[in-house]
């Protein structure tokens, strides 16, 4: 990417050192160096202390394309900011003209213009959580959940659930949901204890459907647990991405976020919006509803400034998942990364066959390494190949690979150049009808979606989301390959192309 040229104009209008880090830095793949109070504070100027028993301030009515003051929070897009605040990137553009066209991330801290276009019955501006409470990240590392667990008196630390093959731990159980989903596990905790005492109450509550998720076959902690970090997921990745903007309550009264509102604090306010309605609704995504558990349990978490996503993150070059002079189909486009719905961030190949279904891939027809780095999980539910090497899944750039058969996987330590074997493609693993690799993307623990400002891009080839999960295209010079569980000629991609 080429370095951005600035007009005098704009150059008078870089005001502040985020904005020249942001230039400094627009190819840089490191997080720049903000300075703590540089970072947005939770809930400033607008919510009550925090705790308080006052009512929550609410937004005054705009007047259209008025210009309002917004702080860049990690991890924002233009595209998500335009979907916000009602408006359109051009415009955003237009007001802030220190921002380069090519730009992915915005830093986080630095000041904006946003002309915003009101919208009745936006909800409390309250932010419960920062982002890196919700996310399997960084701000993880040194915390021990079994110890944590076993530290409490709760009934959590006799639990146990047999989950994937094996009986777990209720510590266990938690890790095993926040690494497959790339949540939090404080956070699980919290919300364990929130809804069922799990840390401080000697037995758990006698009802069905701990966190409130009523579904058939899956009342039990751990599969309520599932279902929460699927949901904590789809309305963190749908807010980030600004494709859900709005939502029904229980009591179908329409949920509008805030237009300042981080992710993390809108997934809370999803979450609750799946199981409660009414005074019990504001009371937990309230100053004195599941923060102040997590406050008790693990201390505020907005003395934290950690970031996630830094101004404009980059990806590295990937190589597709196999060898340069091979071609495999395309037939799977952008979908979920684990579980179901967001964040579509993963795709699907499949090797040639005269096979259908769970076969066996001749010799040959391996996945390799789409970059140079160390592997840190190896297991039935995924791989993960660290770029950084520093041993740890929930920080930087990470490739993660799932459907890898038990046979010639690369092991746990094993540091791979990219091009090198790491598995066959299979059917092993979380749910396949057919022998495949599926392959998505990671930074600081957070899912990077496929079709974004920074979009998954192997050996040249980009991916585009389709009309919906799983369909999609991947496009390189001109050409065109098509999603398609067919496996036909118009979804075949070759290694060596051009």
């Amino acid at each position: 990417m080429k370095k951005n040229s600035f007009t005098k104009t704009s150059q008078r209008i870089i005001t502040t050192a985020l904005v020249i880090i942001f230039f400094l830095t627009s190819c840089n793949l490191q997080a720049a160096n903000i300075p703590s109070n540089s970072i947005a504070t939770p809930n400033e100027a607008l919510s009550a202390p925090a705790f308080a028993q006052t009512p929550l301030p609410t937004r005054k009515s705009y007047e259209p394309g008025e210009l309002v003051d917004y702080t860049a929070q990690t991890g924002d897009t233009l595209p998500a900011l335009a979907a916000r605040f009602n408006t359109t990137v051009d415009e955003i553009f237009g007001a802030n003209p220190q921002i380069p066209r090519d730009a992915t991330t915005m830093p986080p801290g630095m000041p904006m213009k946003i002309p915003v276009y009101f919208l009745a019955l936006w909800a409390s501006p309250f932010k419960i959580i920062p982002d890196h409470v919700l996310v399997n990240g960084p701000t993880l590392i040194g915390f021990n959940t079994s110890a944590y667990v076993a530290s409490q008196p709760g009934w959590l630390k006799k639990y146990r659930v047999y989950a994937s093959g094996k009986w777990r731990t209720g510590a266990q159980m938690v890790d095993f949901v926040a690494t497959n989903y790339s949540v939090n596990p404080r956070l699980l905790l919290a919300l364990l204890e929130y809804q069922g005492g799990a840390l401080t109450q000697s037995e758990p509550p006698v009802k069905k459907n701990l966190l409130g998720f009523t579904r058939k076959y899956w009342e039990n902690p751990y599969l309520q647990l599932v279902i929460a970090a699927n949901t904590l997921n789809n309305g963190y990745y749908g807010w980030r991405l600004g494709t859900m903007t709005e939502f029904e309550g229980l009591d179908q009264i329409l949920i509008r976020p805030d237009p300042w509102q981080n992710a993390a604090s809108v997934s809370m306010q999803y979450y609750f919006s799946r199981m409660l309605a009414g005074d019990k609704y504001t009371q937990a995504t309230g100053p004195q509803g599941l923060i102040q558990t997590y406050e008790s349990l693990f201390g505020n978490p907005w003395n934290d400034t950690t970031v996630l996503i830094p101004g404009s993150l980059q990806q590295p070059v990937f190589e597709l998942p196999f060898q340069k002079d091979q071609t495999w189909y395309y037939t799977g486009g952008p979908h979920t990364g684990w579980g179901t719905g967001e964040p579509l961030a993963s795709i699907d190949l499949v090797p040639p066959s005269d096979k259908s279904g769970c076969f066996i891939a001749e010799e040959k027809y391996y996945n390799t390494a789409m970059a140079d780095g160390l592997v840190v999980r190896s297991d039935t539910d995924g791989v993960a190949l660290d770029l950084d090497k520093d041993g740890d899944e929930r920080t930087g750039w990470v490739i993660f690979y799932l459907h890898l058969a038990t046979k010639q996987r690369a092991p746990l330590g094993a540091e791979l150049n990219a091009g090198d074997m790491i598995g066959y493609p299979s059917c092993e693993g979380g749910h396949a009808t057919g022998s495949h690799i599926h392959i998505g993307r990671k930074y600081n623990g957070e899912w990077i979606v496929a079709d974004s400002p920074i979009p998954l891009k192997m050996s040249g080839w980009v991916t585009h989301n389709g009309t919906r999960e799983y369909l999609g295209t991947l496009t390189k010079d001109g050409a065109i390959v098509t999603a398609c569980e067919c496996g036909d000629l118009y979804t075949s991609i070759s290694g060596s192309y051009p």
